[in-house]
């Protein structure tokens, strides 16, 4: 009788314990988001938002080399902040994964840099141009020349990259793919390269030092938060998105990014026509 009398008294144990640390995760409201080194500052400036409305970030910075959607989808992470929506669909396509955008962020236009120019007039025949090697930012790269007359893309253009997607080169400019985060540094051995705008801030190049860069309504290259597909209508993270869609993140991105990354408060409804873009880009 005495060691059943134990035996439940451990059982309850166990489940008050239980409830108490599923009260104290809950309390907590810990959130991991998995970003980029370029918006550092922003996400520790959002951290501190959060943290007055009771939710705890904790940041988590990816190099260039590790993709934050397999760690999401791995559940390591909760959320992330560091792709657009078009590198997004490419991930989930290539990975049979359901990662969903939750909510955008800023739009960070991609450009054209050289060591060697300084105008587009200086883009002659035979130029090297070294491009992101990913499809949806190689794709990016050649809707930019395409969009001041460099090349023209195909009928079927769908926004992904490749040496059959240029229609017509009559430059015959020579399009070289590199590893996106090597980009800066091939610009020692060709004439120009295409650049990310959070590799080229993490380079010190800013967008002003761009030769040509893409507008500011590219719609599928608008960046934004996502989560698991089953966590996408999670209260928490809407909150996060809210934060940074706020008027008070917004111009601390103006002011400290120099106009670099651009804030973006769209709606998911519309975020979701970004396919229309490619056609129109034409």
């Amino acid at each position: 009788m005495k060691k059943l009398s134990i035996l439940i008294g451990l059982i309850l144990l166990i489940f008050v314990s239980a409830a108490c640390n599923e009260k104290t995760d809950a309390e907590n409201n810990h959130v991991k988001v998995g970003i980029r080194s370029s918006e550092i500052k922003t996400w520790e400036f959002i951290k501190e938002k959060a943290k007055e409305e009771g939710i705890d970030l904790e940041l988590v910075t990816f190099s260039a080399q590790v993709d934050p959607n397999q760690a999401l989808a791995d559940g390591d992470i909760d959320i992330n902040a560091f792709q657009h929506v078009a590198y997004l669909d490419t991930f989930n396509t290539q990975n049979h994964t359901d990662i969903q955008p939750i909510g955008t962020t800023i739009i960070a236009p991609i450009g054209l840099y050289s060591n060697k120019f300084d105008s587009i007039d200086d883009i002659k025949a035979g130029s090297k141009i070294a491009v992101p090697n990913d499809p949806s930012n190689w794709g990016r790269a050649l809707m930019l020349l395409q969009e001041y007359g460099l090349i023209t893309l195909t009928d079927d253009f769908d926004g992904r990259g490749g040496v059959d997607k240029i229609k017509e080169n009559p430059k015959n400019l020579e399009i070289i793919p590199v590893d996106g985060a090597t980009t800066p540094r091939v610009m020692e051995d060709t004439d120009f390269a295409i650049i990310n705008n959070g590799i080229a801030l993490e380079a010190g190049l800013y967008l002003s030092d761009a030769i040509i860069h893409e507008s500011e309504t590219a719609k599928p290259f608008i960046n934004v938060i996502a989560a698991r597909n089953e966590d996408k209508d999670h209260p928490l993270y809407k909150k996060i998105v809210e934060i940074y869609q706020s008027e008070e993140v917004s111009q601390f991105i103006k002011k400290n990014y120099k106009g670099n990354f651009i804030p973006v408060q769209l709606s998911l409804e519309e975020l979701a026509t970004w396919k229309e873009a490619y056609s129109s880009k034409k």
